[in-house]
């Protein structure tokens, strides 16, 4: 007998919203679950005092795939805002990801090939770096990776960044000009009017229930569609079978400050150990407002247990060891796997919906 829903799809993020959406555009009856008390996942904005807020840390759109700026401007327009993150050293603001300007002021030094010849004298390259670390000190030196990269990555990670992966570091670009926008991507952007309208717009005429945890009961939901769309832990789909996998997880601590603005930037990193949190978001540089107050968000790194939420998969040699276990066993299953969580893979937003637009056109090009 034909079950009431061609797919169930276990988490309403960016992942589970596209892909409901191509499959309801092709005929398909789909059901969204969320544990939380909202849809959209992770780019889910709040708008307080007037401002709108990226309640889990700030989702700048950026992409150098056509396809997906093209789907994703379906559903919204975007500012030209080209993000711009600094660092406080001492009470000083500097630009990162690091550049020439970067180096002058932290050298001392104003000639700009004079900061370069500087900053590549503090190397130490190496053919093959076996952590983040060893590449750390080869590609920027001890100086900057002591005061730049180590308290800041160690305090987001809770570990020594000897025992880090590289790919961590890889997000992070150095450059040897003046460019002090955080990513170089061809399309950037943040939607007007935040995510959510986005999110409405891709599970319109979908059938969504929040505060419905899958896991409370799972016989149930899985005798409900003929597939289910998986985007959670995917280790917890499979009872932890292969051990759990590493995870890292965020508390968010939201002020509002009676002034126009708190900082320059949208976004300030606090590297030094001094600071329990990592950075702090000023939101009205996103959405621009003309208010006399403001609102601001630290951010504090937290282990990740089961009672709050997971947001970064730590993805070194350990974890996708184990994450590899998993993938063969959902490969057997009737499951579809997307997005952070269920790929352990460290996604930008631009690739969890790349993701989900290249397995849902798998599955309709199946089924035809």
């Amino acid at each position: 007998m034909k079950k009431p829903f061609d797919f169930l799809i276990v988490g309403s993020g960016l992942f589970g919203s596209v892909f409901a959406h191509q499959m309801h555009k092709n005929g398909k009856i789909c059901l969204v679950l969320d544990k939380r008390n909202q849809l959209g996942g992770n780019v889910r904005n709040e708008t307080i005092e007037q401002i709108i807020t990226h309640q889990y840390g700030a989702h700048i759109f950026h992409t150098n795939n056509q396809e997906v700026w093209q789907f994703i401007n379906q559903f919204a327009s975007f500012h030209n805002y080209k993000h711009q993150v600094k660092l406080i050293i001492n009470e000083k603001l500097y630009s990162f990801p690091i550049n020439v300007n970067t180096l002058k002021q932290w050298f001392q030094i104003e000639d700009e090939q004079a900061a370069i010849q500087h900053f590549n004298a503090q190397k130490h390259q190496k053919r093959q770096y076996q952590n983040l670390e060893e590449m750390a000190i080869g590609e920027m030196g001890m100086d900057i990776y002591t005061h730049f990269i180590k308290d800041y990555t160690e305090k987001q990670w809770n570990k020594d960044c000897a025992n880090l992966p590289c790919s961590i570091l890889s997000r992070i670009p150095i450059r040897l000009n003046s460019n002090e926008n955080y990513f170089e991507d061809q399309y950037q952007g943040i939607p007007v009017g935040g995510y959510n309208p986005i999110i409405d717009q891709l599970l319109q005429g979908i059938e969504t229930k929040i505060n419905t945890d899958f896991f409370e009961n799972r016989t149930f939901w899985e005798s409900q569609a003929e597939q289910i769309v998986y985007t959670g832990c995917i280790d917890q789909l499979f009872d932890h079978r292969f051990g759990a996998l590493e995870y890292r997880s965020l508390r968010f601590e939201n002020q509002v400050i009676q002034k126009p603005f708190f900082q320059p930037y949208s976004v300030v990193n606090y590297p030094g150990k001094q600071y329990d949190f990592t950075r702090i978001i000023e939101h009205k540089h996103f959405h621009p407002l003309d208010v006399k107050h403001t609102i601001i968000t630290k951010e504090y790194p937290q282990d990740f247990h089961l009672k709050n939420e997971p947001y970064y998969p730590v993805v070194d040699q350990k974890n996708k060891a184990s994450y590899s276990q998993y993938a063969a066993l959902a490969k057997e299953s009737n499951y579809i796997l997307g997005g952070r969580l269920a790929e352990f893979q460290y996604y930008d937003m631009h690739q969890v919906i790349a993701s989900a637009l290249s397995k849902s056109k798998q599955i309709i090009a199946q089924n035809q």
